[in-house]
């Protein structure tokens, strides 16, 4: 196998258009290599084609053209090892109500072929935070206990890469807390993770390299650190001591007033520093009562890459 645990090249997915509608190109022609050992964010808006692509790779949804390769095992020659290598937790809840938890692992690692000597469902469940509760029926089971067992569902096979599909909607602050630390301690074991999330600060904290998809189409991958460095622009949120009788005027200066009367400055780094914003904010006889900064993150990046025309 090459560095990467996931390679997909041209790929592409068009669905029939029903009763007299166009057909939909869900996926056009991506070309994604993903490697080994990282976590790695899979971003997009709503419609973008991510469900599509993470649907294609657990062979839920058949390809209209292109190559996946799964550590190492090309979806079309081996299909069988290819969806071995690979564990999806969905994003919706898809459990048999009248399993246990314990009952439910216990069918899936027999779906994969896994032989009961070598299963580990007590552990599993464990890592996925249900441990007491491997009898209760799912039925009765809470939303974030839910949850939990989805992600032991994807790990009764001892895959290779995991695919987390919005794995934390919904869900409380102390069961988010326990999911990462339990995401970092695999991925510390050599795990790839794939993440599809719309809480852009996991991603920007959890990932070490980031694809986003618009369109259907990819429209950037690279490190986390070198995305947030496409953006040079930073807010100054400066509060005034009393309601200003006109904003700061300069080159490179775009001023809003806030509803609370916080004026919003957005500037260039790379071509305004932040001495000549205050000074503009003086020159427009403004006292400052505080003032606050702040860079660009991921959510910036995103709006930029998505805003554009399709």
């Amino acid at each position: 196998m090459s560095g990467h645990a996931i390679d997909i090249r041209g790929l592409t997915k068009v669905y029939r258009g029903r009763r007299g509608e166009p057909e939909k190109r869900a996926l056009d022609g991506i070309n994604l290599a993903i490697p080994a050992g990282r976590v790695f964010g899979l971003l997009g808006p709503n419609g973008a084609g991510k469900s599509t692509l993470i649907n294609i790779l657990a062979g839920l949804v058949v390809k209209t053209a292109g190559k996946v390769v799964i550590w190492g095992f090309d979806q079309d020659v081996n299909p069988r090892q290819s969806r071995a290598a690979i564990g999806v937790m969905p994003q919706e809840l898809n459990l048999d109500a009248f399993f246990s938890p314990r009952q439910a692992l216990e069918v899936q690692a027999g779906l994969y072929g896994v032989p009961k000597a070598q299963r580990r469902t007590d552990e599993i469940l464990g890592t996925g935070g249900a441990r007491g509760q491997g009898a209760c029926l799912c039925a009765h089971a809470e939303r974030g206990m839910r949850r939990r067992l989805l992600l032991a569902k994807a790990l009764v096979h001892h895959p290779a890469v995991l695919v987390l599909d919005e794995p934390t909607a919904g869900v409380d602050i102390e069961l988010r807390r326990m999911l990462w630390e339990n995401i970092r301690r695999l991925n510390a074991e050599g795990m790839t993770i794939i993440l599809t999330t719309h809480y852009l600060e996991e991603a920007e904290e959890m990932c070490d390299e980031i694809a986003i998809i618009n369109h259907g189409r990819l429209v950037a991958q690279d490190t986390t650190g070198a995305l947030l460095g496409r953006l040079d622009t930073k807010t100054m949120l400066i509060r005034p001591e009393a309601p200003p009788g006109q904003l700061p005027r300069a080159e490179g200066l775009e001023v809003e007033a806030q509803g609370d009367g916080t004026l919003k400055i957005t500037y260039q780094t790379g071509r305004t520093s932040a001495e000549e914003v205050l000074e503009a904010v003086r020159d427009a006889g403004i006292r400052i009562a505080d003032v606050r900064t702040r860079q660009a993150d991921l959510e910036d990046v995103f709006l930029e890459l998505t805003r554009r025309p399709g």
